[in-house]
């Protein structure tokens, strides 16, 4: 109980500590910032270079979508794909926007709930794109960390030789994960309360390319809208470490964390007002457009478990 108390403390210091650094940081770097640099970079968009930028968003909201059919696969539900996608593209959206207990959790309960599907099989859906999204990442930062492909400043406390440390052991337990889903006699354990049974091999190694696949797409976004010739994988890097710090702080879609990080690590190698101007662009076809269109999907959704709950309690009166 002194240990948990300890983590749990811990862990309200080092969000409270992010919580404080990270306007701290950004006021700093703002106020030295050339907004008329951001604005001029912003309207130098080419329209065909926003279309192919939210084109990239659409394969990567389509990549997440498919977290929600492997865990259709895992569960054996048999929702036809025309009902999965949309619940997931909403749920993604507001996940990102609201963070994941509005979008991960209440939304997926709800939406799926009104489908028909019991608490159980909800859980495992969400646990299985949980397992996802993080062994994806923990395979490609792995990879990408300890491969030494994201240059930091001297003055980190991490270093590069500690980055790479920590990519072997992301690679380490990626690793394990699908060994055990491989090899392991014992394919069901209990975590917190909850049964957590291990999918196959082959699921694992989709989990695993889907994860990545997504967080690959994602930074594919931001070095899209990047000008000069940046090196993609010290891009995709950044964009790892950033999301990490986000979900430490514990602030809904990252606001801030993002920016802090990538004006930090590409600090003195392109102009703060181009960057800026690729980040707003990145948080406006990534986060604020689908979050427009996964609200409209929403009400149409609740639209319909409507009509179908009418339809029901009218043939329940007739009989």
């Amino acid at each position: 109980m002194k240990h948990k108390a300890w983590h749990t403390w811990g862990k309200r210091l080092l969000t409270l500590l992010f919580i404080v650094l990270i306007p701290a940081l950004l006021y700093m770097l703002a106020r030295n910032l050339d907004w008329n640099e951001v604005r001029q970079s912003l309207v130098a968009y080419k329209p065909s270079t926003l279309i192919i930028g939210l084109g990239l968003a659409l394969c990567s909201y389509l990549t997440f979508a498919g977290y929600d059919l492997l865990a259709r696969a895992y569960t054996g539900h048999h929702l036809p794909a025309r009902q999965v996608l949309p619940v997931a593209f909403v749920c993604y959206a507001f996940n990102l926007n609201f963070t994941t207990w509005v979008g991960g959790v209440a939304l997926r309960y709800r939406l799926y709930g009104r489908l028909g599907l019991d608490t159980g099989t909800i859980t495992k859906i969400l646990t299985l794109g949980l397992l996802t999204n993080w062994m994806g990442y923990m395979l490609l930062a792995g990879t990408v960390f300890a491969l030494r492909l994201v240059k930091l400043p001297e003055n980190w406390a991490v270093g590069v030789t500690g980055l790479q440390m920590i990519g072997f052991l992301l690679l380490g337990v990626a690793l394990a994960y699908l060994l055990a889903c491989g090899f392991a006699k014992r394919r069901t354990w209990r975590v917190r309360e909850h049964e957590i049974t291990l999918p196959s091999l082959r699921l694992a190694l989709c989990q695993v390319a889907l994860g990545a696949s997504n967080w690959a797409l994602m930074a594919a976004l931001i070095y899209w809208l990047l000008p000069g010739d940046l090196f993609y994988p010290s891009i995709l890097g950044i964009l790892l470490i950033s999301c990490v710090a986000g979900v430490v702080a514990h602030i809904p879609a990252g606001l801030g964390v993002l920016e802090a990080v990538f004006l930090a690590l590409l600090h003195g190698q392109l102009g703060q007002g181009s960057l800026v101007a690729a980040l707003l662009g990145y948080r406006t076809l990534y986060y604020l457009i689908p979050l427009l269109l996964a609200v409209i999907t929403y009400l149409i959704l609740e639209k319909r478990a409507r009509a179908m709950r009418q339809r029901g309690e009218a043939t329940l009166r007739k009989t």
